[in-house]
């Protein structure tokens, strides 16, 4: 009995030697994770805070709010996917690997390349082949029904969108003291170095406009760009699904422009309107809405339209033989057979 006391005792000893060891190892594995945790946390911290001062930068170097927000969420998106940002090959394998277009892979390396030039690095960027092709004109009817299924702020942006051919920029920076309720006229400050520029608005518009609650300086209360667009894009994929048709999935902000640029095109055959009407500086920018207007009017015109602004401009269309038809957007439109 006292021999097996003996054994049980050194056994339980040794019970207890192992338990200690083990918790000694727990204990070490523990701290270690804590270590490592500890560190990511930092790691990520340190990254946001660069990300941070890379917006600021973006700022300060006087870059659009559109332009500053894209960029910033293409750097966040980067760091998501697991990118190294001082590594520029982990870059390139992520972008190797992703089946988004060429337009957004040149996106990607016009942020990322910033990101470098700011941390003093360069980089040797892959080069993506940009597809030229003609954005998409919708009908009316499917700007009209969009519209008629958005909220009532988001229709009124749109319908000002329709009818004066804004930017979304531009139209988000609208201020009530940039419309003129007595003459129905909207006044546009300019994005993109474009010109600045003054536009008739309909009665209909003018009241969706007026309805809207005057909370502050600005027309539209939308933080930004960024949840501007990405309301819209919730509305109108509710808008596509209600009226069953999927093309309405293709309208954006600009796809307005396009479309009100081609119908101007159209209606007056005349260029130089068309593009002091966008605020286009070069007018290689509005050649476009020449081809659109061909591609999707296929049928021969019985007349050639021209604009005047002026009563000499007027004067010297009457003389070369053209009648005066109706005002547009307070042009005077004249035509004569061809």
């Amino acid at each position: 009995m006292i021999l097996k006391s003996h054994e049980a005792i050194a056994y339980y000893r040794q019970i207890c030697a192992i338990q200690q060891k083990g918790a000694k190892n727990l204990a070490e594995v523990e701290s270690r994770k804590e270590k490592q945790a500890a560190g990511a946390t930092e790691t990520a911290s340190d990254i946001k805070g660069k990300i941070i001062d890379y917006i600021w930068s973006l700022k300060k170097q006087g870059y659009a709010e559109s332009t500053v927000l894209g960029y910033g969420y293409t750097i966040k998106w980067l760091v998501k996917k697991g990118a190294d940002l001082f590594n520029p090959e982990s870059v390139k394998e992520i972008l190797a690997k992703e089946s988004c277009s060429n337009g957004r892979k040149a996106n990607i390396v016009k942020a990322y390349t910033l990101w470098l030039e700011m941390h003093g690095l360069t980089w040797v960027p892959p080069q993506y082949q940009l597809a030229s092709k003609l954005p998409f004109i919708p009908l009316e009817k499917e700007l009209d029904d969009l519209i008629a299924s958005c909220s009532r702020q988001m229709a009124a942006f749109l319908q000002l969108l329709k009818e004066t051919a804004m930017r979304c920029g531009e139209a988000l920076k609208l201020k009530w003291t940039d419309i003129d309720f007595a003459t129905n006229t909207v006044r546009i400050s300019p994005e993109k170095g474009s010109n600045p520029r003054i536009c008739k608005i309909s009665n209909t518009l003018a009241a969706m406009l007026g309805s809207l609650p005057k909370e502050n300086q600005n027309v539209f209360t939308y933080k930004n760009t960024f949840y501007l667009r990405k309301t819209f894009a919730k509305q109108r994929k509710k808008a596509a699904h209600k009226l069953g048709n999927p093309r309405i999935l293709q309208i954006h902000f600009h796809t307005f422009r396009h479309w009100k640029a081609t119908m101007l095109y159209h209606q007056t055959k005349d260029i130089l309107y068309v593009k002091n009407f966008l605020g286009h500086r070069n007018i290689n920018n509005t050649l476009i809405y020449v081809q659109l207007a061909e591609t999707i009017f296929k049928e021969l015109e019985e007349y050639i339209c021209k604009t005047a602004k002026t009563l000499e401009e007027a004067a010297k269309l009457i003389e070369a033989g053209f009648e005066y038809v109706t005002d547009i957007d307070g042009v005077k439109l004249f035509r004569k057979h061809k």
